[in-house]
């Protein structure tokens, strides 16, 4: 069997964005999906992307991808690689390309000098923390995640 990591480029976007509506229906959330091509062509492949698309591929075969980016830490004087998603088509899993794309980021995170890679995993996922465990990856149990959205900015903006 043989993996390769490959960057996503601009004729990656219909890919992309079928990859992020499998993910969201895994995690039932289709209903939040709203990004369209168009909006992944302007945030992911401008002169200054907001992040960065991996795709593992299997043999011949795209079978899962992460989406990046890069986030700062004040404490450490440096950048975090910061995993948004992780997703491997169901067919695909066990064969080592979860864990091949982390690998592939921590190489990155390090090549980039970050001083950290984080991410966000659901509570209810017990295969992806158990996953995450086994990496040697810890949850930060001091910290919790807030979100401000879209509807909540535009209020506190008025």
């Amino acid at each position: 069997m043989s993996i390769t990591y490959i960057k996503a480029t601009e004729k990656d976007i219909g890919l992309i964005l079928e990859f992020i509506k499998k993910l969201a229906e895994y995690e039932k959330l289709s209903h939040e999906v709203s990004a369209t091509e168009k909006q992944l062509k302007k945030t992911l492949f401008s002169k200054q992307p907001l992040a960065h698309v991996v795709f593992a591929k299997n043999e011949e075969t795209i079978a899962g991808f992460a989406l990046y980016f890069f986030k700062y830490s004040t404490f450490l004087a440096q950048p975090t690689l910061h995993l948004e998603d992780l997703f491997v088509l169901p067919e695909h899993r066990g064969k080592a390309l979860g864990k091949g794309l982390i690998l592939h980021l921590s190489n990155l995170a390090l090549e980039q000098n970050c001083g950290r890679m984080e991410w966000d995993v659901l509570d209810w996922n017990k295969s992806a923390i158990d996953f995450y465990n086994s990496l040697g990856a810890e949850p930060l149990k001091e910290w919790f995640t807030y979100r401000l959205s879209k509807e909540a900015m535009s209020r506190l903006s008025v």
